[in-house]
């Protein structure tokens, strides 16, 4: 009798282990985002695109355009250091808690010289809250980041600033 007992016992415990551990996975939701390079510019350095640099090659800015509608996040990288001539320019987009992480990369650098691009960067599934956004660029090296706080329950567009002062950024060779 103690043996049927204890093993209903010992069944009911687990059952509620199991039941409440359920329950806290549900209560614990990371964003489900997922994120895409829309478009880049070409080496803002070239002659052809010279004309349309607005933002100084010493900065390296974010603008940001978030729809709470449709849960959607529009970032603009301005002035985001890579080859002059890469195979392709990509990025992947992660969360972690309320921190989102772009890292951008390039494919086979095909020249010997670097120049500024304009990413244009949509994420979907970002929730209406604060979050801090940190770009992981290829060619930052020991500048400073670009890694910035935003609320989006409270702020739909904006921009964020560094300065960078070695090649790419700042003056160019040459």
């Amino acid at each position: 009798m103690k043996t049927i007992l204890c093993s209903i016992l010992v069944t009911v415990v687990v059952a509620f282990l199991v039941y409440g551990c359920e329950n806290e996975k549900e209560n614990i939701k990371q964003p489900v985002l997922s994120g895409t390079l829309i478009k880049n510019s070409g080496c803002k350095g070239k002659k052809s695109v010279a004309d349309s640099i607005i933002t100084p090659d010493s900065l390296s800015c974010a603008e940001y355009f978030y729809n709470s509608s449709t849960n959607k996040l529009i970032i603009n990288h301005l002035n985001s250091g890579f080859n002059c001539c890469p195979d392709s320019i990509s990025c992947s987009v992660s969360a972690a808690q309320d921190t989102i992480i772009i890292s951008e990369s390039e494919k086979t650098p095909l020249c010997n010289c670097d120049c500024l691009y304009d990413l244009e960067i949509e994420i979907n599934g970002i929730e209406p809250k604060e979050y801090t956004i940190i770009f992981i660029e290829p060619y930052c090296g020991d500048q400073e980041q670009l890694i910035f706080r935003v609320n989006f329950s409270t702020e739909t567009e904006g921009s964020f600033c560094v300065n960078r002062n070695h090649y790419p950024w700042g003056k160019q060779p040459g």
